[in-house]
């Protein structure tokens, strides 16, 4: 340790009491957090990247300062994709210190990765009143029967007006119309139940309209039209 001249010719001071810092929320305890090992909770967060064109949800579930589970969830850019394969690769198995000064490939999931760095260590985390927090394999939850992102695209022009292309419940093949050509209903198709069904054997068509649903006053309607092709 190197001391300027001005400091070694000064006088020794007591220092007063020490507290420690604040104590946390982590896991159903309040935790004095020192070192990134005292840091456990399962969060989410979102990062961008720099054009803005695409984004990503990340969720990570960390015990004693190790990642243990991580879900990489992007839209809007096809490269954000295979970064997020790759950026999968490397969360796992790091502590969040580590993580958040590893290249994840692309700014969106580095700048996810910040984002959850600030709210797991100031005891902002999904489980920070849950003793014991999640198990790994919680991370799962959010996708729902088969293991799927909830997507919602919808596109619209003043000209034609709205258009329904997927929901949570999944890939919408028709929308419903009532006599004022307002949207009332719509059919969809449960992409992850129907890939369930193909692997059980049935045929493309049978799984397909075994994966089928609808919602709103589809009954009723007026007509039915393809959002993607009328």
């Amino acid at each position: 340790m190197i001391y300027t001249t001005e400091v070694q010719h000064m006088c020794p001071v007591a220092k007063g009491a020490y507290h420690g810092p604040a104590p946390i929320p982590e896991e159903g305890k309040w935790v004095q957090s020192k070192e990134i090992k005292d840091i456990s909770g399962l969060t989410h967060g979102v990062g961008w990247c720099a054009p803005q064109q695409g984004a990503c949800k990340l969720t990570l579930n960390i015990k004693d300062g190790i990642i243990e589970e991580a879900l990489v969830e992007t839209i809007g850019c096809s490269g954000m994709t295979h970064s997020a394969a790759m950026a999968s690769e490397i969360l796992i198995g790091k502590t969040i210190l580590e993580a958040l000064n590893t290249d994840l490939v692309c700014d969106a999931i580095n700048t996810a990765m910040r984002e959850l760095f600030l709210q797991i260590v100031y005891g902002r985390s999904q489980t920070a009143f849950s003793e014991g927090g999640l198990p790994i394999g919680g991370g799962l939850e959010d996708l729902g029967k088969g293991l799927r992102s909830q997507i919602g695209t919808m596109y619209a022009t003043k000209e034609k007006g709205p258009r329904y292309l997927e929901l949570a419940e999944g890939y919408v093949t028709r929308i419903a119309l009532n006599k004022e050509d307002e949207i009332v209903g719509y059919e969809f198709v449960n992409m992850g139940k129907m890939m369930e069904f193909i692997k059980q054997g049935l045929s493309g068509n049978e799984a397909l309209e075994k994966a089928k649903g609808h919602y709103g006053q589809w009954d009723d309607a007026a007509k039915y039209i393809d959002p993607r092709h009328e």
